[in-house]
């Protein structure tokens, strides 16, 4: 990912990254802490080991980014990885630099550092971009220019988390890809669901053959005889017209005298777009 994606402001604290940084200096490994709240939460244990051999043989080239914190002692802001790499080695004290940063500065960075060496899985993606939104009060719109990508891009990746517990999990040990993810939110019934993604397990299924898999699914249940759904024709036909111009699920229920229209939004900042546009119609 290119830093050009970087929010306003960021740019400056990543020069750390780079190896012409100068060292300015060293913490004993014990006063540092991880961020409990940083996304990333899986670490490879070859990979760990990988990079412990490389700071044994050439030492730790980058400074770990670290904040002090009010109770004493430093957070770590990023470069996890060293410090745990460091732990391995039993090293004493570590290279680092310190900056003082808000909460909000610390995630973001957090974030940014670990998209731009592809440390996320999915899940982690989602959770951290859903953090941002919902505990700093970020948009979409603003969480997406922070990382370089589009705003549908970070709304597609925050609905994973709406899938089923099992499901997640199966994204997070890595037997499901994003891809995968995403085309499993094309079902309604949550048995078909998990049934899906235990097929799709470990490259049971393409990304595609899951995709056709979920819009059979809803055109089985579109096409369902009035006598199962209480519905007629009009009702059918109405849901796709809705699906079509509002550009989400929508399902028509209609029983004796009454229905429902109900219409998928992703979080808080598309209901409001979603409603502006029906107040429009």
């Amino acid at each position: 990912m290119a830093k050009g994606g970087l929010g306003a402001g960021l740019d400056s604290l990543f020069i750390d990254n780079t190896s012409e940084v100068q060292v300015k200096k060293t913490l004993r490994v014990l006063d540092l802490e991880p961020n409990r709240d940083q996304p990333r939460k899986n670490f490879n244990d070859e990979a760990l080991t990988a990079l412990a051999e490389s700071i044994r043989e050439h030492g730790m080239i980058q400074p770990i980014l670290v904040r002090p914190l009010p109770t004493g002692g430093y957070q770590i802001v990023a470069g996890e990885r060293r410090w745990r790499a460091a732990r391995m080695l039993g090293l004493d004290e570590v290279p680092v630099s310190i900056r003082e940063l808000t909460d909000v500065q610390t995630m973001q960075i957090a974030i940014i550092e670990n998209l731009q060496r592809e440390n996320l899985n999915p899940v982690e993606e989602a959770k951290g971009y859903n953090e941002l939104i919902e505990k700093y009060g970020m948009t979409q719109d603003a969480v997406a220019k922070m990382v370089g990508r589009s705003r549908s891009a970070v709304a597609n990746a925050v609905r994973i988390l709406s899938l089923p517990d099992e499901v997640i999990e199966m994204v997070e040990g890595g037997n499901l890809s994003a891809g995968h993810a995403k085309a499993l939110l094309g079902f309604d019934d949550k048995e078909t669901l998990v049934k899906t993604a235990l097929r799709a397990c470990d490259g049971g299924m393409t990304v595609r053959q899951v995709e056709k898999l979920a819009q059979k699914s809803e055109e089985e249940n579109s096409e369902a005889p009035a006598s199962n759904r209480n519905i007629d024709n009009y009702f059918v036909e109405m849901e796709v017209s809705l699906k079509e111009r509002l550009g989400r699920k929508v399902k028509v229920d209609y029983g004796r005298n009454k229905g429902a229209l109900i219409l998928e939004f992703y979080d808080k900042e598309d209901l409001a777009a979603l409603a502006e546009k029906l107040a429009k119609e």
